[in-house]
């Protein structure tokens, strides 16, 4: 994990976003680590190309140089890749080698022995493509159920341990060349230094995998986020958490303080687990409604899901009952009178003679459900009015605001179109 702060930086960078088809809410906080590293991009509507929405998460480590630069540029690599207008996909894996081939050829970024994960959310005419480099993850909650769009790469998996061996490397303590814990990424230069291999069959690349969906009204949110999210929660708990935020009628920014409460650490003795930088985005997709309607819909499915529950623990104690029932009748039918014992103590003892109860060995586990506030979760705040503090290595543009702010802003501004990344910025040229 590296060095960390004597106390938790909990102040937070959140934003949002909305229009007829998306009401977007981020949030990024510094947590434990002695610096934050991580960038984010939500643009509801490219410049190039209107009507598409870009979101990107960006993990950075060893600085915060490439998270930064990825987070301001990427999308535009992407929109420009020529085969853009019918081959998104392809796209979308020749704008990642792009953009880390510009960051290459800049004397400044090729010397910074920084890196980023970057995983992002690309949606076209209702096309949802999901492109990932490294063990950031986005989610879906699509009629109530979980989907998950992108898997981590990680140097224990066989297909990414094969290519570092490819291309010279080796996995020890986990990771590549016993130095970097995730196996694809943007930057980290010192491991791409292999001339004879395309870029794509480096030990570490840039190249992402790409998921498609096709988007449909019973598309109900999107999580996107670092592995200081992942780490300390399943895709499942997480699903769970929002989406009973969601049924609560909490705003997305708010959902995503939340969520990051719920996952810092009490303490930085926890190994890194809940000590890490915290970016989160949440997508909720509108359809064209209210808001109110994704909530009913939450609401809904979390009915359906204790439901199946209550059944599940319903089914398996009528099991316990058979079977103890059953093993009481084997019991007494083998019981061995004194009279008739020959060596044994004549006391009616079991032949099954288990040294664990049957509820012991009967007894479904059943995972909590992460419900911050109808459960009563210590650990997540009913309203965390902390101010935001506005630090510069979070590329996210939208000034930040707090919780009682951005609510207010957002009712009396439904319809605001944020494009968070600074296209003004100064960009590297393309080769």
């Amino acid at each position: 994990m590296g060095q960390s702060l004597s106390e938790p930086e909990t102040s937070k960078q959140s934003a949002y976003c909305q229009n007829d088809y998306y009401k977007v809410g981020s949030s990024c906080m510094q947590g434990w680590r002695m610096h934050m590293e991580d960038s984010h991009t939500h643009i509801l509507s490219l410049p190039d190309d209107p009507g598409t929405s870009f979101f990107a998460v960006y993990d950075g480590h060893g600085g915060a140089k490439v998270a930064e630069y990825a987070g301001k540029h990427l999308h535009k690599y992407i929109t420009r890749r020529p085969e853009y207008g019918n081959d998104v996909k392809h796209a979308l894996q020749q704008g990642f080698l792009d953009l880390d081939e510009a960051m290459l050829n800049n004397e400044a970024l090729r010397e910074q022995m920084s890196g980023s994960t970057a995983v992002v959310v690309l949606i076209k005419d209702n096309r949802l493509y999901c492109a990932n480099a490294g063990d950031s993850r986005a989610i879906a909650c699509v009629d109530g159920h979980l989907d998950v769009l992108s898997f981590d790469h990680k140097p224990t998996n066989e297909k990414e341990r094969e290519r570092i061996s490819s291309a010279g490397g080796y996995v020890e303590y986990n990771r590549v060349n016993g130095y970097l814990a995730l196996s694809r990424a943007l930057g980290d230069f010192g491991l791409k230094r292999n001339t004879q291999i395309l870029p794509s069959e480096q030990m570490v690349t840039a190249y992402p995998d790409v998921e498609e969906r096709e988007v449909e009204d019973s598309w109900d949110f999107l999580v996107i986020a670092c592995d200081g999210i992942w780490d300390v929660l399943s895709s499942q708990a997480v699903l769970e958490f929002v989406q009973e935020e969601i049924a609560q009628g909490v705003y997305p920014q708010q959902i995503c303080e939340n969520l990051m409460m719920r996952c810092l650490a009490p303490d930085c003795q926890m190994g890194g687990i809940g000590g890490d930088n915290m970016t989160v985005i949440v997508v909720c997709f509108l359809h064209g409604q209210p808001y109110e309607e994704l909530i009913n819909r939450c609401k809904e499915a979390i009915a359906k899901r204790q439901a199946r529950s209550k059944k599940r623990r319903s089914h398996s104690n009528r099991s316990h009952e058979s079977e103890a029932e059953e093993h009481t009748v084997r019991s007494h039918s083998s019981v061995t009178p004194a009279s008739e014992g020959t060596g044994k103590a004549g006391n009616g003892r079991l032949e099954d003679d288990s040294s664990g109860s049957e509820s012991e060995r009967s007894e479904e586990v059943q995972a909590p459900l992460l419900a911050a506030k109808s459960n009563g979760d210590e650990n997540v705040p009913a309203n965390n009015g902390e101010p935001a503090v506005d630090k510069p290595s979070c590329s996210e543009q939208t000034t930040p605001m707090k919780s009682a702010e951005v609510k207010q802003k957002q009712e009396q501004q439904p319809d605001s179109n944020n494009d968070s990344a600074d296209d003004t910025s100064e960009e590297i040229d393309l080769k």
